[in-house]
């Protein structure tokens, strides 16, 4: 990401969180500042929340086993980097002076099989070394869940790091979600994959368990507002979307907003949490490891139970996101050619630090053209002037730092052709597919290879004059 995208980002990304761009960030004096230690700031919640503090005005400070993994993200500079684990007491003791909020957000689903264990001990320490150094709140993500119901290993498990963190004698925020809605998130990725996948599913039963998603723009509203707002009390407050459905409904919005027909569900009661998640393993580039954790935690309905919340945090400017806007905003990125998931200020777009089977699929391909003579602006203009259009490409506006951009939309998925002019007249020509539907995913493996080299031969044709 380039210096001026994200100083633009800075300024205009807690704005998008509060209320839009238009809405303006908060002055100094309306925010009590904090020195705040963010862990799990490679995942997901943490990757997106640590650049809306320091855009706040707080002071910044991350904790990661491997520092090396943020090397690449764009807000890397803006903060400070200590490295420890949270199964390592000297580590945490250090990384924990001076700090005023920390927020809790790792979780070790789909990393080890005594998942429970491992969070047990985790949040024991953390409840130790907060309490010892003088942390003045603690702040926890974790998941929504009824009082009365037999919860699944995973969701049982973060309902007791909670616990353990509110027993520390540290005051604590414990924010219930149920799916977080926005690319790169674990649960909205099983949607996306399955959805665009199969039009005729087999499911278990829970797809008609009732869920209240929310936008990953507003659970992270509710995290930065946790920085400051004072709270009555230690206690766990539920947080959720202004919508509730059904599993299967949030699959046929999803479809309905990718441009997709109708899924065909055909529920089978039988079917059993690993054959479920070993199918979505199958069928998805979702590691079944993460999928069962995923699966399992569907059996019951993840409504919010009260709304106390909002005497402490009113709901962001405008109100909450819709069901259907937020994943309108994760779909965003699929009418974009940009492929290296660069976030300027949408939380619901990709970040380099997702995992690799999150966000859109895309294929992309990389031909140079070296210099032959011929003028490669000049070549340019004739390829957006007439010799692609005649094959049903449009040429999209152009950007004068960027590249010559063709799109060319079909029900099988959406093409990009870029075209860059280097100093030494040679040219770079990109592809991008991004695939629609279970047809565009095998068209994507069969056709498209030979499609795209067709496509390249033709552009080195066109650029050696």
């Amino acid at each position: 990401m380039t210096s001026r995208r994200w100083g633009r980002f800075r300024s205009e990304c807690f704005g998008q969180i509060r209320g839009g761009p238009t809405a303006s960030a908060p002055t100094r004096k309306e925010t009590v500042l904090a020195r705040c230690l963010v862990t799990g700031a490679t995942g997901y919640v943490g990757g997106r929340l640590t650049p809306l503090l320091v855009a706040a005005g707080h002071d910044v400070r991350v904790l990661a086993r491997t520092p090396e993994k943020l090397s690449g993200v764009p807000w890397r500079d803006d903060v400070e980097v200590a490295r420890g684990d949270l199964s390592d007491l000297d580590s945490l003791r250090s990384a924990f002076t001076g700090i005023d909020v920390l927020y809790y957000l790792v979780h070790s689903m789909g990393t080890a099989t005594d998942f429970a264990d491992s969070e047990r001990e985790a949040a024991a320490n953390v409840a130790e070394v907060a309490k010892d150094a003088g942390v003045r709140r603690i702040v926890y993500l974790g998941g929504l869940h009824p009082d009365d119901a037999q919860l699944s290993p995973h969701l049982a498990s973060r309902t007791l790091v909670g616990e353990t963190l509110m027993a520390s004698g540290v005051e604590t925020v414990v924010l219930q979600a149920g799916v977080v809605v926005g690319s790169g998130s674990a649960s909205f990725e099983m949607i996306r994959h399955l959805t665009d996948r199969l039009p005729v599913m087999t499911t278990p039963k829970w797809v008609h368990n009732r869920i209240q998603p929310i936008a990953v723009r507003d659970i992270l509203h509710y995290l930065v507002q946790s920085a400051s707002v004072p709270f009555p009390t230690t206690r766990a407050w539920d947080v959720g979307g202004p919508d509730v459905l059904k599993y299967g409904d949030m699959m046929q919005v999803y479809a309905e907003e990718a441009g997709l027909r109708r899924r065909r569900m055909v529920v089978l009661p039988w079917l059993t949490p690993t054959i479920a998640s070993w199918w979505v393993g199958l069928v998805t580039p979702i590691p079944s490891g993460l999928a069962r954790p995923l699966v399992e935690s569907l059996h019951c309905d993840a409504i919010c139970g009260e709304h106390d919340i909002d005497a402490v945090i009113p709901p962001p400017e405008g109100g909450l996101t819709s069901y259907r806007d937020a994943v309108a905003l994760a779909l965003a990125c699929q009418s974009r050619p940009d492929t290296g998931a660069a976030w300027f200020n949408e939380p619901a777009d990709s970040l380099p630090s997702d995992p690799d089977w999150s966000g859109a699929p895309a294929e992309v391909a990389e031909f140079r053209t070296p210099s032959r003579g011929a003028d490669p602006t000049a070549t340019l203009r004739n390829v957006a002037e007439a010799a692609w259009e005649r094959q049903g490409w449009r040429v999209l506006p152009d950007d004068p730092s960027g590249p010559l951009t063709l799109t060319k939309d079909a029900r099988l998925g959406r093409a990009w052709l870029q075209f860059t002019a280097e100093g030494d007249g040679a040219v770079v020509h990109r592809s991008v597919l991004r695939p629609r539907g279970l047809l565009g995913q095998v068209y994507a493996a069969t056709v498209w290879p030979l499609r795209r080299r067709m496509l390249h031969r033709r552009a080195d044709a066109l650029f050696s004059g």
